[in-house]
């Protein structure tokens, strides 16, 4: 028999089981408070933030999170809820730009139900997607295979968003 490691999975797993989040001890609420680069922030704007999954499904994988603690969208300022729409149509473009998809997944999972590894804090994702990226480790072995270090994915959208 084969094995594959994955150590980096075992946060994400460990995590996951969890349950719900308060604003006292939520991932979205703390990481703002540590420096871009270690927390994988690319972009803070006035009401939301950009910050790169740490458990991507594809390369590019990122997430619209709002500075403020909601566990619902219609709860969001309207505001915040612009500016959200806004910086999501602006990584379409950077994705697209960087990693030259075959299209874009946009969504939100609000609750545990709905999907949601962070119940309780409401974030967007954006991901490029291409035409077969389906493959067999996803479909048989429950684990994906990215190209790229996250670090790598950082540096890059980074790069894009702000190419001074």
């Amino acid at each position: 028999m084969d094995y594959l490691w994955t150590p980096w999975r075992y946060a994400y797993i460990t995590n996951a089981a969890k349950g719900e989040v308060s604003a006292d001890r939520c991932i979205f609420c703390e990481l703002p408070k540590l420096p871009d680069a270690e927390a994988k922030i690319v972009h803070r704007g006035e009401h939301c933030y950009i910050i790169l999954n740490s458990f991507p499904y594809t390369s590019g994988h990122v997430m619209v999170v709002p500075f403020a603690h909601l566990d619902e969208l219609q709860k969001l300022p309207s505001a915040a809820a612009d500016e959200m729409m806004a910086l999501c149509q602006k990584m379409e473009g950077v994705l697209r730009q960087v990693y030259s998809p075959d299209g874009m997944n946009v969504g939100m999972n609000i609750g545990r139900a709905a999907g949601a590894g962070v119940t309780g804090h409401i974030h967007m994702h954006v991901l490029p997607r291409w035409v077969g990226d389906t493959n067999f480790m996803t479909v048989t072995g429950e684990s994906r295979v990215l190209p790229e270090a996250l670090d790598e994915t950082w540096r890059r959208i980074r790069a894009a968003l702000d190419p001074k």
